[in-house]
Formats: C-alpha cells, sequence, structure tokens
C-alpha cells in the first residue's frame, strides 16, 4: 500500500483540482460526442465505444520514447510488456488481459493491421518495428469489443498509430543516446545504445498530393533476459566458486528447482533495427482520398556473451557441463549463444470516395510479409565459443492479407454504416540441426510446422441521435476457416515424415449496442453492451507433436479447441469542471472458452502443457482519469487509476484454478503524467507507473519478487524539454527513478537514461 500513496502522490491531484473548479466552464458537448480521454484538438481515428483514448503531441513531449510503444506508457489501465529498448515481444494488455494473450488487441498503424494473428503469446506480438516514435502524429486506444468494425480481436481492444502527414515542405532529424547502469545477481554492467532518425515531407501548394520518407537506425543492448540454474546431478566435475543464491526465490516457495544455484545470465541482446518507411498520400478536391503506405523492417538480435559467473581453481571460466559445489554435483546447462535475423515488409493502400452527398465509400488492403525470420542457437557454451553445433528455425512463407470494404450513409441526422472485411494468415516453420550454429551450410531438417487461417466478415453499425441521446446499434458475423496445418519430422528410420490436421471451421454472430447521454452542458453519460468471438490462432490450433510412425499424438494437442466468446459491458460517466475532467468507468467481462497454455488434464484425460479452453473467466473493475488542464499557468497532469477483479470462475481441466485472481493481472493500476512549462522554451514532467504483485501462475501459487514471477511494479520518470529555437529541441531524462527492480518473468529494465535532440524544418 506504501506504493500505491506513493503513486498517487506523484500526481497530487487532490492539491491541485479544488481551484480548477471555480474556472469557466468548457464548451458543451454536443448531442452526438464522443467521450474520449486525452487530447482535444484533433479527432479519433477509431469508432470510440467504451473507454477511449487519444494522444498527440502534449502528451508525446513530456514521454521518453526510447520506441514507439513508450508514447502509450501512461494510458489508463494500459500497459506493454516491454522489457527493453528493442524489445520485439512487447505485447500490450488491456485491463485484465494477460501480458501474453497477444491475440486479444487489434494493433493498426494508419488503418492497417500490424497485428500478429499467427499465434497467442508474447512471441506474437505487434509489429511495433515499423514506426518510429518522431513520426507519430497521434496514438488512439479502444478498450474492448464495442464496435462492429473490428474483428473478434479487439476483445482486449484497438490501438491505432497516425504518422504524421506533411503539411509543407518539412524535414526532421532526431538523434538519442541510451544508458543503462545494470545490477542483478552477479551481473554488474552499463549497457548503451543509440538512434537516428530523419524523415522529409512534401505537399502539392495547389495539389493533392503528399509524399512522406522516413528512416530509422537503432542499435542498443538490453540486460539479460534470463538467469540459469545449476541442476543437481550424479557424477563428478571440476570445483567451482561463483554460484549466487536468490534468497528472494526460497521465500517465494518456487517449485522445483526454483532455488538452484545460480549460474550465469543469457548474453545481453544486442540489438540493431533498421526501418524505411514510403507514405504517398491524396487529397482530392472533389472529396477523394487515398493513402499508399511501404515500410520496411530489419532487426538482427545477438546474443553471443553470456555473463557466466562460475571459475574453477585456475579461474577459467566453467559454464557448461557438470561441476562441484561444496560436495555436491550439478549440470550447467543453458547458457547458449544466438542469432537471430529478420526482414518484414507492410504494404498498404486505402482509398475513400463520395459517391454523393450522403453515401461514402472506403477500402484498405494491405499485407503484411515476413521476407527473412532465422533463429540460430548453438546446442550449449563451449559450442557457442566454438562455432559448434546447433540448430537453425528458418520461418517462410509466412505472412498476413487484410482487406476491409465499407460504405457511410448519412440519413438525415443518422448515420448507417456497414461492409465486408477478411484476412488471410499463414506460417511455415522449419527446424533444422547445424553443424555449425553460425552457418546454415548443410543443414539437415528435424521438424517443420505449417498452417492458415482465414477469417471473413460482414457487419453493420446505426447511429441515431434521439434528442438528448444517441444509440448506436451494431452487429458483426465472422466466418472463420483454419486449413492446411501440418507438422513433420524424422521418423525411427531417419526420413522425413508428414501428417495434416483436419480443417476446422466455426462461425459467430457479434451484435453491439452503444447508448450516450448528454445529461448536461457538462456532463456526458455512456453505456457499451457487445459480444465477441476470437478465433483460435495457427500457432494455437496447428501445434503438437508426432509419433515414431509418423501419426499425431492426441495427448498432445487438442483439435477441439474452442473459439473464445465473450460479453462485454462499459459505463462511462464524464463531468468537466472547468479545467478538470473527471471520467469514471465501470467495466465487465465474462469469457467462456479463454485460451490459454496452462497445465491440465486435456481432451484425453491426460495431463498436459498446451493450449486448453479455460470454461469460464470473469473480470470486472473500475478506473478513474482525471485531466487538468493548466490549473496553474503552464501546468497540466493526466493521472488514472483502476482496481480489477480477474478470476478464473470453472476449470474443468484444472479445478485447482477456479476462484483464483487470473495470472499476471494486478489488482491495481496506477498511471500518471505531470507537465509543467516553466518558462515558454521549458517542459519539465514527471511520470508514474505503478501495478499492485499479481499471481504469476493461473493457480495463485507463486507469487514473487525476483526472476520467474510477475512482480509489482513501481517506477518514476522524469524529463526536461527545452526548445533551443523554433527548430531546434534538446531533451533529457530518466526512467524508473528510484532503480525499482520489477520482473514479468524477465526483469523489467533499472534505472535507464535518454539524451535527445531533434531538429525540424
Amino acid at each position: 500500500m506504501i506504493r500505491i500513496w506513493l503513486a498517487l502522490g506523484a500526481a497530487p491531484l487532490a492539491l491541485i483540482s479544488l481551484p480548477a473548479m471555480a474556472e469557466e466552464p468548457a464548451d458543451a458537448p454536443s448531442g452526438d460526442s464522443i467521450l474520449v480521454v486525452g487530447q482535444r484538438d484533433a479527432p479519433i481515428s477509431l469508432e470510440a465505444r467504451g473507454l477511449s483514448v487519444s494522444l498527440g503531441d502534449e502528451q508525446f513531449q513530456a514521454v521518453n520514447a526510447q520506441n514507439v510503444e513508450d508514447l502509450m506508457k501512461y494510458a489508463p489501465d494500459f500497459f506493454v510488456r516491454k522489457r527493453f529498448a528493442g524489445d520485439s515481444n512487447g505485447v500490450p494488455g488491456f485491463r485484465g488481459t494477460h501480458s501474453t494473450q497477444s491475440a486479444r488487441s487489434l494493433v493498426m498503424v494508419d488503418g492497417f493491421t500490424v497485428s500478429n494473428f499467427l499465434g497467442n503469446s508474447f512471441a506474437y506480438a505487434p509489429k511495433w518495428g515499423v514506426v518510429g516514435p518522431g513520426e507519430v502524429s497521434q496514438f488512439d486506444v479502444v478498450y474492448g469489443p464495442y464496435s462492429a468494425r473490428y474483428a473478434g480481436n479487439s476483445m482486449g481492444g484497438v490501438v491505432n498509430i497516425t504518422t504524421r502527414s506533411p503539411e509543407k515542405t518539412e524535414a526532421f532529424v532526431t538523434v538519442q543516446g541510451l544508458l543503462q547502469p545494470y545490477d542483478q545477481f552477479a551481473t554488474h554492467d552499463s549497457y548503451w545504445g543509440w538512434s537516428g532518425e530523419a524523415g522529409v515531407g512534401f505537399r502539392q501548394k495547389d495539389g493533392p498530393w503528399s509524399l512522406r520518407l522516413s528512416g530509422r537506425h537503432f542499435r542498443n543492448d538490453g540486460q539479460p533476459m534470463m538467469f540459469y540454474g545449476l541442476t543437481p546431478s550424479t557424477g563428478s566435475g571440476p570445483e567451482v566458486t561463483g554460484a549466487v543464491i536468490d534468497p528472494k526465490q526460497h521465500m517465494a516457495g518456487a517449485p522445483g528447482t526454483a532455488a538452484s544455484p545460480i549460474f550465469a545470465a543469457q548474453s545481453p541482446a544486442a540489438i540493431t533495427q533498421d526501418q524505411a518507411k514510403l507514405r504517398l498520400g491524396y487529397d482530392g478536391a472533389s472529396g477523394v482520398t487515398g493513402e499508399v503506405l511501404l515500410a520496411y523492417w530489419h532487426n538482427l538480435d545477438s546474443q553471443t556473451a553470456p555473463d557466466c559467473y562460475l571459475r574453477d581453481a585456475a579461474g577459467n571460466v566453467v559454464c557448461d557441463g557438470l561441476v562441484s559445489i561444496g560436495g555436491q554435483t550439478y549440470k550447467a546447462s543453458g547458457a547458449n549463444w544466438s542469432r537471430t535475423l529478420r526482414d518484414e515488409l507492410l504494404a498498404g493502400a486505402k482509398v475513400s470516395a463520395p459517391l454523393s452527398d450522403a453515401l461514402t465509400l472506403s477500402a484498405n488492403v494491405s499485407t503484411y510479409q515476413i521476407l527473412r525470420s532465422d533463429g540460430f542457437t548453438s546446442t550449449g557454451y563451449v559450442a557457442g565459443a566454438s562455432d559448434g553445433a546447433g540448430t537453425l528455425a528458418r520461418q517462410g512463407p509466412t505472412y498476413w492479407y487484410t482487406g476491409d470494404l465499407g460504405l457511410t450513409a448519412d440519413l438525415d441526422g443518422a448515420q448507417l454504416a456497414g461492409g465486408f472485411s477478411g484476412n488471410v494468415y499463414r506460417t511455415d516453420v522449419i527446424n533444422y540441426a547445424l553443424a555449425n550454429w553460425r552457418s546454415d551450410a548443410a543443414a539437415a531438417f528435424s521438424t517443420e510446422t505449417f498452417g492458415k487461417t482465414r477469417n471473413l466478415a460482414a457487419w453493420a453499425e446505426l447511429r441515431v441521435p434521439v434528442s438528448t441521446v444517441t444509440l448506436t446499434l451494431g452487429t458483426r458475423f465472422e466466418d472463420w476457416r483454419a486449413f492446411g496445418g501440418g507438422l513433420g519430422r524424422l521418423d525411427t528410420s531417419g526420413q522425413p515424415v508428414f501428417n495434416r490436421y483436419d480443417s476446422r471451421h466455426a462461425s459467430a454472430f457479434q451484435p453491439k449496442a452503444s447508448a450516450e447521454w448528454a445529461i448536461d452542458s457538462q456532463t456526458s453519460l455512456q453505456l457499451s453492451l457487445a459480444k465477441a468471438t476470437r478465433f483460435p490462432t495457427v500457432g494455437e490450433l496447428f501445434q503438437g507433436s508426432l509419433n515414431g510412425d509418423g501419426s499425431f499424438n492426441p495427448d498432445s494437442f487438442d483439435p477441439n479447441l474452442k473459439p473464445e466468446r465473450s460479453t462485454d459491458a462499459n459505463l462511462l460517466l464524464a463531468r468537466q469542471f472547468g479545467k478538470v475532467k473527471l471520467t469514471g468507468s465501470a467495466f465487465w467481462q465474462r469469457v467462456s472458452n479463454t485460451i490459454f497454455a496452462f497445465t491440465g488434464f486435456n481432451q484425453n484425460g491426460v495431463t498436459t502443457s498446451t493450449f486448453k479452453n479455460i470454461d469460464l473467466t470473469r473480470q470486472y473493475g473500475f478506473e478513474l482519469i482525471a485531466e487538468v488542464r493548466n490549473v496553474l499557468p503552464g501546468l497540466d497532469v493526466d493521472a488514472n487509476a483502476a482496481w480489477i477483479d480477474s478470476i478464473t470462475v470453472r476449470n474443468d481441466a484444472a479445478p485447482a484454478a477456479e476462484g483464483v485472481q487470473f495470472p499476471r493481472i494486478p489488482r491495481w493500476r496506477l498511471n500518471g503524467n505531470l507537465r509543467y512549462r516553466v518558462i515558454p522554451p521549458v517542459l519539465l514532467s514527471l511520470g508514474v507507473r505503478y501495478a499492485s504483485r499479481p499471481n504469476t501462475d493461473l493457480f495463485g501459487l507463486q507469487r514473487g519478487d525476483t526472476y520467474g514471477y510477475t512482480s509489482e511494479l513501481f517506477a518514476l520518470d522524469a524529463k526536461v524539454s527545452w526548445d533551443v529555437t523554433e527548430q531546434l529541441r534538446l531533451s533529457a531524462g530518466v526512467d524508473n527513478l528510484t532503480n525499482d527492480r520489477a520482473w514479468v518473468y524477465h526483469p523489467y529494465p533499472q534505472r535507464s537514461f535518454l539524451v535527445e535532440a531533434g531538429w525540424k524544418m
């Protein structure tokens, strides 16, 4: 509770909201207004049903943005599982969404889908890397599946990143420097990084065309993500010293080998990323608008320097094999070397055209192509150092295609909209055995997994103002199919064998309803209701293993995995008190057949640890959001608090989980940001992020504040920004000012510094 009060104190709303109530009232909301938290000078790019947040330059200038997802770090009841600068596994979390339930969020860039629905885990995060923080004009977030326009994957929420459209001939350059001193167990080091981002934009003075070119180079070393424990063994090995015992693992009561001596840290992740983007826009006098977007992203993750703690009697590094400590023999393993290369491409085009004064047609098509994804890994520390044996995981062809066609009709104050959408997701991953882990020469086939899903949808939505109430009614029908799935491996004779999954088919109607009431000129109330269905991804459905004869092992997967189906409700009340706006939100969600990977009985009554359906989960919670604008000259505050109760109601596969708070969902989450313009060129800001300690596992047995657990999070961030001239800006900031050590199984960053210089024309 102490840290909860500290978090609240970091954004001192209680001290500054009272005098604000005496100010002149803000403009009255119109009868068809949308309740949106955040910036007021730009319309939200999403259909805002339920809690909706729009963030722009007003918020961005107070954020230490190492990567684009940082720009949302203070949004209400929201987080991104970002472990270090350059992390490509940053899964967004909305309210009571687990930080590995990546398929419950729909993320777009300029309306083009970058959500990776090939799987549902930390490894299938949205493709944030196609956007640099310097080119973002707006970040919009909608919580929950309350609009018929979005697929059932919006069960958690929807995010759209809008990049800047040039207003004239312009250019910008931004350079950053990063530093993180790090101290954990026997790892003591400082990790450095830097980035350079630049872009140019052109707009016809008397014509419809605009063009924007931008690019970014990013290089950073992140702290180690894994720490390796020794395994008790038999035999003999050299006597070694340097192992570390973590007392917090004893206190947490972690099962199995949790209390084993720690002998090494995973190599720091040496991240190199290159991004290039072309945006071509058309804004015709006739009302026709269009856009073409091309984005390329290259990512290299090199981990070739494990930090090995053990030393033998001669002082030599020991990181593999049998060792002896105090008469006990242990086995050291897992400190592999690795190198992962990825090349990816986003291509999209959209157009909107008025067919008449009342009718508008829109179309949107895009594809995301994983052109190359090669993951090279050694079979141990010695093999890594000596270019010995290893494995290669090669992905491709892997891609997705999405398309939308919509028609909007304005009918004497009412609005009727409808359309069709579809997507296809395909993956193919082949694993090879390598004689030299750094090279794919003479790669020998080991296993292969592959499969496809497609989803076709039709939707309609009617928005009708009735006096001071605006009603929105919608429905969405989705038809889903999984097909072309299979698994291959070597049989007992060393020959490749393959088997294919049966095709799957399912469909769902998803009704939506929302009512917004302008109670008076300063007060609005909104009630939103919805049903949503989230179908299994390729990775959830097409997994498992083969028996020696090439047939599927029926105990290794669930061929009858059911879609997730949710029922949702959200009540919002917003009130303007002069320069203070308060928004209260109450939400409720009930999900049948939640898809989650856990240990329990499968469809054959055999205990496995794979994706299974949880019969019923439920969450509800309350959010309070305060926005204070210029309460004192130059002082703005955004602060929010959320309380969440998320439990497993029924789980026949693992009854012990029933009634337990769902893993990685904190009871309390607090975010806030204070911005004070000391003098016109200088902005000081203070940010706070807090989440109470959740359960780590489904059964509530693992709760800890060390490696392997999900811990409490408390981070104070600070930044100073100086507009030296209209063109030149300098800033310096620190995240996690108090050097709080927090964990999401892996360690979150410790105290981190950022300096930045930006120039624009």
